[in-house]
């Protein structure tokens, strides 16, 4: 298992190193259709009116289509359109442009010898600031029918243009069905970061906090890079900087993670110079957000490009660094390691995708496996801090139970014993029933560690607790009071019932012999019972009556059950 994920990791940082990020697709040029032809009015035409052009006076004037010469121009052009095949019936046939948002559309068709303009009946929002402007046409087209577009372009943005041709119906529900992925991606992604925010108030671990962070700067990035967010309230409100919503959310979800990351991993403790290393890659990402203001100055290509390494890199160094930490049987790093892959694998085959086409026809990708890849990140690293926190409840339990017991018996250390005593004799005052407490000391315990040594002592310490615990109940507890001396408080007991368990425990404790230090050596235990139903007493009172009444055994030749008595009036 580890040797396959290690040959899958190294394949993936290589496509990693091997191809560019999302943003370096961002100019791609879509200049086609599957139905249409389309060409060009040479530029040195001019702009000539919609009239001269469906009169047919320029038709020699128009090539090939070339978006890039066209745009060279930086002014507005012409383009017509042919249709090379009849279109799908529909009760509202379409002509769907997909472009970027700072070009202005004008489209006409020629019916009967004349010009008329396409009413626009809806846009559709689109990846990277584009968006689909929807024009209704008065009827289906026919095969060799014209089509003529004025683009005039206002401002910068998305590069690019798609003609295509379909029914008012069919594209309001692919774009329904579009809205609909992005916004299910969105709020699991939200609903994710916000579950993490809340476990932070109660949990105070900053590891949940740099989780929620994460994700709902995630949910932010496919809203504003999908487009969809520019209609939702509250998040249109960023549309006057359109272009930087997905490029400032992507930076600053890249510190988010390195955060992340850093301590998932547990870098702190395990390697303190990566983990410096991952707050400067943070600080960067920060720098790099800041950055993209670098456009209004002509270097926001510069920014990009130095952006895309930034990216990279840390893609890779960071699936290193979490393969590591795994390797070092880390699982919450593991998580992160599948999820990081998963996401990161998504990524580049959008990236390679956009490199040979257009955002509509990657939309597989888009609409369905970034969102979803995602969201499966934001489940499987949900994952990783679980099983982080389990670890992190589970080692303070161990804590917390070795701040309890005795380390060489295993058993309840004297301050535990004293609080499980008081604790229970208020639960049986409250309840009206009694409590009883058995006071356990060996019997010449001295003599055996003089004469065998302390380790032979220790032996027999942990050799009693077994018989000792074999006559007790779930509910009854046992304490190391100190040296040889041990306390078993019996709930809900009287004196007619803790006699009898003072003396069992006496027999199996009389049974026991230790051996592995010269002669076996015999064990045996004089016990003081005290209840609180002939006594009238409670807590430490208890064990004051117990420890006396133990005296009391050992004066009478050790190795027997003494009841403690009322004190005299």
């Amino acid at each position: 298992m580890r040797e396959w994920l290690a040959t899958w990791l190294l394949a993936l940082g290589a496509c990693l190193l091997a191809v560019p990020s999302l943003g370096s697709a961002a100019n791609a040029v879509v200049a086609s259709g599957t139905s249409l032809q389309i060409q060009m009015l040479d530029p040195a035409a001019g702009d000539a009116s919609i009239e001269t052009l469906s009169s047919g006076a320029l038709d020699p004037r128009f090539h090939p289509f070339d978006f890039a010469a066209a745009r060279e121009r930086d002014g507005a052009f012409w383009l017509r359109l042919r249709a090379e095949e009849n279109s799908t019936p529909g009760s509202v046939p379409t002509l769907n442009i997909s472009k970027g948002r700072h070009l202005q559309i004008q489209a006409y068709t020629v019916a009967d010898g004349r010009t008329v303009p396409l009413r626009t009946a809806t846009y559709l929002p689109g990846f990277r600031g584009m968006h689909q402007m929807v024009l209704a046409l008065p009827d289906r087209l026919v095969e060799g029918q014209l089509l003529y577009v004025r683009i005039d372009p206002q401002g910068q943005g998305w590069e690019g243009l798609q003609f295509g041709v379909s029914t008012l119906e069919q594209t309001l529900a692919t774009g329904a069905e579009h809205a609909r992925m992005i916004a299910i991606a969105f709020g699991a992604l939200l609903a994710m970061a916000f579950s993490s925010l809340l476990i932070w108030l109660v949990l105070s671990d900053r590891l949940l906090l740099f989780y929620a962070t994460l994700f709902s700067l995630q949910a932010l990035y496919v809203a504003y890079l999908s487009g969809q967010g520019f209609d939702w309230p509250l998040l249109e409100l960023a549309a006057p900087v359109m272009s930087y919503t997905w490029n400032v959310t992507a930076a600053l979800s890249g510190a988010a993670a390195c955060l992340f990351v850093r301590e998932i991993a547990e870098l702190r403790i395990y390697s303190p110079k990566v983990y410096a290393i991952f707050g400067w890659m943070a600080i960067t990402f920060v720098v790099l957000a800041f950055a993209n203001v670098a456009q209004h100055i002509g270097l926001g290509g510069v920014v990009a490009a130095i952006g895309n390494l930034v990216f990279l890199g840390s893609a890779v160094f960071t699936l290193i660094v979490a393969f590591l930490a795994w390797q070092r049987n880390n699982r919450a790093a593991g998580w992160f390691l599948i999820a990081w892959g998963l996401l990161e694998g998504f990524t580049i085959a959008t990236a390679i995708r956009l490199l040979v086409t257009d955002p509509e026809g990657a939309e597989g990708l888009l609409y369905y496996g970034l969102p979803l890849s995602m969201v499966a990140a934001a489940v499987l690293i949900a994952l990783g801090v679980a099983d982080r926190l389990r670890d992190q409840r589970l080692a303070l339990s161990d804590a917390e139970k070795r701040a309890q017991t005795d380390p060489l018996t295993g058993v309840l250390n004297r301050r535990s014993l004293v609080e499980r005593l008081e604790a229970a004799c208020l639960r049986a005052r409250a309840r009206g029933l009694p409590i009883a407490l058995l006071f356990i000391d060996l019997d010449h315990f001295k003599e055996i560690n003089d004469t065998r040594g302390h380790q032979a002592g220790d032996a027999c310490l942990r050799a009693v607790i077994g018989p000792i615990h074999a006559e007790l109940r779930q509910s009854d507890v046992i304490g190391r009071y100190g040296g040889e001396e041990f306390v078993v408080i019996l709930s809900s007991a009287d004196i007619a019932a803790a006699g009898p368990i003072a003396e069992r425990i006496r027999n199996r404790v009389a049974d026991v012999r230790v051996e592995g230090f010269g002669e076996p050596i015999r064990v045996t235990c004089s016990i003081g019972v005290a209840t609180s139903d002939t006594l009238g007493v409670w807590g430490e009172h208890l064990i004051a009556r117990a420890d006396a009444a133990v005296y009391d055994a050992k004066r009478s030749g050790r190795n027997r059950v003494q009841i403690a008595g009322a004190l005299p009036a």
